[in-house]
């Protein structure tokens, strides 16, 4: 029994009768006992809740057990777990019992607490999948970077999951929607290129503002593209829409686009490159093509934000979050007129880039955009 086992014992049956007094008063005196009740209070429940919770979310387990109550069996086909790893898996679930979160009731496992209840709902999958990407991918970053910096190590890319990253990014919908819904022509053929398209979200909702808009949404890794393919074919828009894998720097494309549309990813390439990549993002777009690149920027108060910063600064690619003058001058230096940026709520780090390829000789200026103001969905979520 370790010394936080026994001292809770202790505290627990202070009433009844001990045997060994000794015993007993050398735990309780023990001066790293405070301390190390007062850290399983704070730190210690809290974190293996939230790892269970993570867990059962990817895993699909919140979800199995919002449908119905499930039995051993149940979940293990749920999660494909072996016949060998039956009581491994009762093991954890039982876990889960004793955290809170899941309840027991003849022979069955059952939801339990409200976080649990709540993470398993359909529309807070984005919610489900940013607390699994804090424990795999966040924390990592705080716990190791001592070690990995005076080892010379490095994240990459594999060091991510691209459909957890995908999914979790989708807490943002509200913000890039609205930079879309104002970037975007409502009318009219309109040829649009997304880098990096995670599951597809928001070329959906491109297609949705404008029925003859068609699309090529790319994205750097492999499974990806390939669930926004298979998106596109479940939301009917496999005719409209072209998904496939690829690199901004070394695609191969004519200049037919009228929208080239970077959400969130800005930070994937080094700040070094970035000009140059904005500058091929440029080469694909028509004369009086424009650009929106959609990003959280470095400052504010959101703590997520700075870890997300280190996690880029310790990987082998990529780099820092963007800082507002510096990006802009990178849009600039790409070729880009008109650069601006438009805050989609006043207060939060997180920003809408514009730019326009301006055709060659003279130009008829469109209308300067009007800025972004809060959607009530993005409003509603950074209050939250």
């Amino acid at each position: 029994m370790d010394l936080l086992s026994l001292a809770r014992a202790v505290k627990d049956r202070a009433r009844e009768p001990v045997a060994d007094v000794l015993a007993a008063a050398r735990v309780v005196t023990d001066p790293r006992l405070p301390l190390l009740l007062v850290l399983d209070r704070t730190l210690f429940h809290p974190l293996y809740r939230a790892s269970f919770l993570a867990a059962a979310a990817g895993s699909g387990v919140l979800r199995c057990l919002a449908a119905r109550p499930c039995d051993l069996e149940s979940v293990a086909e749920r999660i494909g777990a072996g016949p060998a790893d039956r009581e491994r898996l009762r093991a954890w679930l039982d876990a889960g019992v004793r955290l809170g979160e899941l309840r027991r009731k003849e022979g069955c496992y059952l939801l339990r607490s409200r976080t649990a209840k709540a993470l398993a709902r359909v529309h807070n999958d984005p919610v489900a999948a940013a607390l699994e990407e804090v424990l795999r991918f966040h924390v990592p970053a705080l716990r190791d970077a001592p070690r990995m910096l005076a080892q010379g190590d490095r994240f990459t890319l594999s060091d991510q999951d691209g459909l957890v990253v995908a999914r979790s990014s989708l807490v943002l919908r509200g913000f890039v929607e609205e930079a879309v819904g104002r970037a975007l022509p409502r009318t009219g053929p309109v040829r649009l290129l997304e880098i990096g398209c995670g599951s597809g979200t928001y070329v959906r909702y491109a297609a949705e503002l404008n029925p003859r808009l068609t699309a090529l949404a790319v994205d750097l890794q492999d499974e990806v593209a390939e669930q926004a393919a298979k998106n596109m074919a479940q939301w009917g828009l496999a005719d409209r829409v072209e998904t496939r894998r690829g690199d901004l720097r070394t695609l191969d494309l004519q200049p037919q686009f009228d929208l080239v549309t970077l959400h969130n990813n800005i930070y994937y390439f080094p700040v070094e490159e970035r000009a140059e990549v904005l500058a091929r993002a440029r080469s694909f777009l028509a004369p009086g093509g424009r650009l929106l690149l959609t990003s959280s920027f470095r400052g504010g108060s959101a703590f997520g934000l700075e870890v997300l910063n280190l996690w880029f600064e310790l990987a082998a690619f990529g780099g820092p979050l963007p800082r507002e003058d510096e990006l802009l001058g990178q849009v600039r230096e790409a070729g880009f007129t008109d650069v601006r940026a438009s805050g989609v709520v006043p207060g939060q780090p997180f920003r809408a880039v514009t730019g326009v390829n301006a055709p060659a000789g003279p130009v008829r200026h469109r209308p300067a955009a009007r800025a972004l103001s809060p959607a009530p969905q993005a409003a509603e979520e950074a209050a939250s």
